[in-house]
């Protein structure tokens, strides 16, 4: 299967903020980032897609200088990294996975902290304590400890300290995997208040959902780019046709269009099975009509838009089986 669209047109340096080339980090015999190029505009959100192992993780620890890549370049807000890791300290925020708090110190103290960290004067440290505090809803958790806090309070602590220093480069390593959906909302809207303030951010995730809330998109699959661009292009531009099938036996119907060579990829959906087909079929729907009606399986079929997720299993080809053919 082809990736699904091509790199977005090319933009002025002064308009990118992260440009990198040809970036590959090896440990061992692992190549965990493989010669990826990215352009990432200001003043947006840039999402990485993929699962775990793909090297999301690995490239964002280069970007901010914390993993020295093994080849190729990066060139943040107009430095070299790692090179210029230091001078750039001041103007990143990086959120690890597992948000860098201290357990035992309050939420006050945590704040603090980083404002210590980040060099703040103390009349500025305070000002930006009373201004994060505020914007997360902190200010009734000020004298509990880190460690008593619930996952979406800790988060929103992490996301205070990481713009404490009011960063103009915002890296998020897959900040909302421990959180409830309402919380990864919120969290969300905090996300592009920031945005509205010129902050650049990139974050990582699994989730088709939150992947589809970026300006831009990149999808990691064993360390490569395999497709990016906004996600409404990419969905427009998949290298795959899409149809959804009622049918009385789902299990039935499965095998069925499993044994038809022009299916990629079948997934069920509660009581319908969400089909990719080659895209060189000139009436995929038709396809599937007859390839059931030979097994002799009652069923409606119906050619629908590509989701997020079809474009993600279209591009890496996760899901395939035995011989090219999709899996569970």
């Amino acid at each position: 299967m082809s990736a699904v669209a091509q790199s977005p047109a090319p933009l002025p340096a002064a308009d990118l903020a992260i440009t990198a080339r040809e970036l590959t980090r090896v440990f061992g015999k692992v190549r965990a980032v493989d010669g990826i190029d990215l352009d990432i505009p200001r003043a947006g959100i840039y999402g990485f897609l993929g699962p775990n192992g793909s090297g999301k993780s690995t490239t964002i620890r280069m970007l901010c200088g914390l993993l020295q890549p093994t080849s190729g370049t990066v060139d943040v807000l107009g430095h070299e990294m790692p090179r210029d890791a230091e001078q750039l300290r001041a103007r990143l925020g990086y959120m690890t996975q597992k948000s860098s708090l201290w357990d035992d110190l309050t939420v006050h103290e945590n704040l603090q902290f980083m404002g210590r960290v980040f060099g703040l004067p103390a009349s500025r440290c305070k000002a930006r304590v009373e201004a994060v505090a505020a914007e997360f809803n902190l200010e009734p958790l000020f004298r509990q400890r880190a460690g008593t806090l619930s996952g979406g309070q800790r988060q929103r602590l992490a996301l205070a300290a990481a713009t404490l220093h009011e960063p103009e480069l915002l890296l998020l390593d897959e900040p909302t995997s421990a959180v409830d959906p309402q919380t990864r909302r919120d969290f969300w809207e905090s996300l592009f208040a920031l945005v509205t303030r010129g902050v650049t951010i990139l974050v990582s995730t699994h989730y088709m959902d939150e992947a589809e809330r970026c300006h831009q998109l990149a999808i990691l699959a064993n360390g490569k780019v395999v497709a990016q661009g906004a996600p409404q292009r990419l969905m427009t531009d998949i290298a795959a046709s899409v149809v959804e099938v009622e049918a009385v036996d789902t299990a039935a119907a499965r095998r069925a269009l499993l044994a038809d060579t022009g299916v990629l990829s079948v997934a069920q959906l509660g009581t319908r099975l969400h089909v990719l087909l080659d895209p060189a079929l000139t009436d995929p729907a038709q396809r599937i009509a007859d390839r059931l009606g030979a097994a002799g399986v009652a069923a409606e079929s119906l050619l629908v838009r590509a989701s997020l997720e079809d474009v993600f299993v279209a591009a890496t080809g996760f899901g395939r089986g035995e011989g090219g053919r999709a899996g569970s």
